[in-house]
């Protein structure tokens, strides 16, 4: 058995102070936070941008501190190993603690950003004679040196940020990865599990009940230990968080004027294996609803049959109003623009500014509101999905759940447009969710390339047979985007329903070549292996009569005889 680990977001609305007993009121209490988060920032923010330095990143890949030992995984000990502490601000009494915390994000800050560096490093070295269209064989240069891990989306968006450097500097390429850009921003946020007891503990006091206890500033600038104390938080558990789950560590930040607690907690599992899987779903992204899938099984003869079967989820009517509310969105940013624009022309002493500024803050208010109902909607439409995707694998007794890798899809053309729309209705949302609960249930979650599953016939060809794209079966000779059809063999289709039963295939005869990423555990087949979907009949249902025959009460209680009706007559 194994752990998942999941955060859940929990909000404290009041605070103890644990010596004098007072209530501390949820305005106060996030003011209290916010000083402690805006503590954290601020060394983190200092330790990162005077280490942003192409030596002091070189130091941290090589894994040895100065003393000749290899670097912890605990971040804060990795960047004491290297020396790299940094005091607070003169005047401002800061226990260790949280100067522990602030190392711990920094610290993930610099390890991420060796990742970027190492990929920078790897484009910048096998440049191609023209960065939109590379050759084979600068392709096979490129991925010699690419870092493990790196996908295609990342190689574009690098390649596309290292172009723009170069045009702005004379065709000059970047040296490395810190004159390409700045340091990168920190959150105003305090990661506790970089703590100890001295700091912050945290108890579960019932099934959906928990209190944290943590010390607080009680200024903005403290001067001395007197300006801190320890606060007890009640925190309310959501209904996801089971009963018999290990709490750990939280992380604390303030948004919306409310203290935010992202409580990691961890439950047992089952192991999905990665490979020997025989039944699985394929799901694709669809244009027509926002899932797509089927169901096949690998026979022993090393071929893939499915029913025929198709699966939607089509949420057409909560898409049609998260549509509505980013055309909203974005009239209301023009409205703030032009507003900006104006307020930037006059002065305050204008009679005018003082009306101009009280609609641009009105605007800024219901702007937020709209971002705030788009993100709600995203997350219940991701959920929804994902427990979807996961009832049906689950019916099928599919042990495995096939997608297409995010980081390979493209915006293009008119799927370009509808690709953008879907990105922001949360796929990446849906594909945390469906691991979550597929996790749950002891069912891999595996991606697969997403290039060519809607081009070519999961009947025949092999990855050969190009389908012809129209706007319906009885539209054929049209150009359009909904429908499939192949010359070939004939298939007519819907179209996400024939790129859900490539992803499958894709995903069963090439479970050999599964990757599982050390980091994060997800898994995915990298190696494109292409082969047909077979159609297997379903068992057709049994007669009205064979059904009644099969009837014991029929059997124990037989039916009078008929009656003659010409005695009647």
């Amino acid at each position: 058995m194994s752990r998942l680990t999941a955060t859940a977001t929990c909000t404290a609305h009041r605070a103890i102070v644990e010596q004098t007993g007072q209530v501390v009121p949820q305005v106060l209490l996030a003011q209290r936070v916010a000083w402690l988060t805006g503590l954290a920032r601020d060394l983190t923010a200092d330790l990162v941008a005077g280490r942003w330095s192409a030596a002091d990143l070189d130091a941290l890949a090589s894994g040895v501190g100065l003393d000749g030992r290899a670097l912890p995984a605990k971040g804060w000990m990795a960047v004491r190993r290297l020396g790299w502490g940094l005091p607070p601000a003169a005047g401002v009494h800061v226990c260790d603690r949280v100067l522990r915390c602030a190392q711990e994000q920094a610290a993930r800050l610099l390890r991420l950003a060796l990742h970027r560096r190492e990929l920078v490093a790897a484009i910048v070295a096998t440049w191609p004679r023209e960065p939109g269209r590379r050759t084979d064989a600068e392709w096979d240069a490129l991925r010699a040196v690419l870092p493990d891990g790196a996908g295609a989306a990342e190689i574009r968006n690098r390649t596309r940020q290292i172009r723009a450097y170069r045009d702005a500097h004379d065709g000059q390429l970047p040296a490395d990865l810190t004159e390409l850009e700045g340091p990168p921003a920190c959150a105003a946020q305090i990661v506790l599990a970089a703590a100890d007891r001295q700091l912050a503990t945290l108890e579960r006091t019932g099934e959906h009940a928990a209190r944290l206890r943590v010390k607080l500033p009680l200024t903005a600038s403290p001067a001395s230990a007197r300006d801190w104390a320890w606060h007890l938080l009640p925190i309310t558990l959501p209904p996801t968080v089971p009963a018999e789950a290990k709490l750990c560590t939280p992380t604390l930040r303030v948004k919306g004027g409310r203290v935010r607690v992202d409580l990691p907690f961890q439950t047992s599992i089952g192991f999905a294996p990665a490979t020997g899987h025989v039944v699985g779903c394929g799901f694709d992204w669809g244009l027509n609803a926002v899932l797509t899938g089927t169901v096949g099984r690998l026979t022993a003869g090393g071929r893939v049959v499915s029913d025929g079967r198709p699966l939607a989820y089509d949420a057409g009517g909560v898409s049609a109003k998260l549509h509505r509310l980013r055309a909203e969105r974005e009239h209301l940013a023009a409205k703030r623009k032009h507003q900006e624009r104006l307020l930037a022309g006059l002065t305050p002493a204008d009679t005018r500014f003082a009306a101009l500024a009280a609609a641009y803050e009105v605007i800024a208010v219901e702007n937020e509101r709209v971002c705030a109902r788009i993100r709600n909607l995203n997350k219940a439409l991701a959920w929804s999905a994902a427990r979807w995707a996961l009832d049906q694998a689950v019916a099928a007794g599919a042990t495995v759940i096939y997608l297409e890798d995010l980081a390979t899809l493209e915006a293009r053309g008119r799927r370009g447009r509808a690709n953008a729309r879907l990105s922001g209705q949360v796929r990446g949302q849906i594909v945390e969710a469906i691991r979550h609960l597929a996790a749950k249930n002891a069912i891999a979650v595996v991606t697969v390339p997403a290039r060519g599953t809607s081009k070519y016939c999961p009947r025949c060809g092999d990855g050969t047979s190009v389908l012809q794209h129209c706007p319906a079966p009885d539209r054929l000779a049209e150009r359009g985007w909904a429908w499939a059809w192949c010359p070939a063999c004939g298939l007519s289709c819907d179209r996400d329903w024939a790129a859900a039963e490539r992803i499958l295939a894709r995903g069963l005869l090439g479970q050999h070549a599964t990757r599982t990423d050390r980091t994060t555990g997800t898994r995915t087949i990298r190696q494109v292996v292409e082969g047909n979907v077979a159609r297997a009949r379903r068992p057709r249902k049994a007669t009205r009569a064979a059904r009644r025959a099969r009837r014991t009460r029929t059997d124990l209680h037989p039916r009078p005889a008929a009656r003659d009706r010409s005695k009647n007559r």
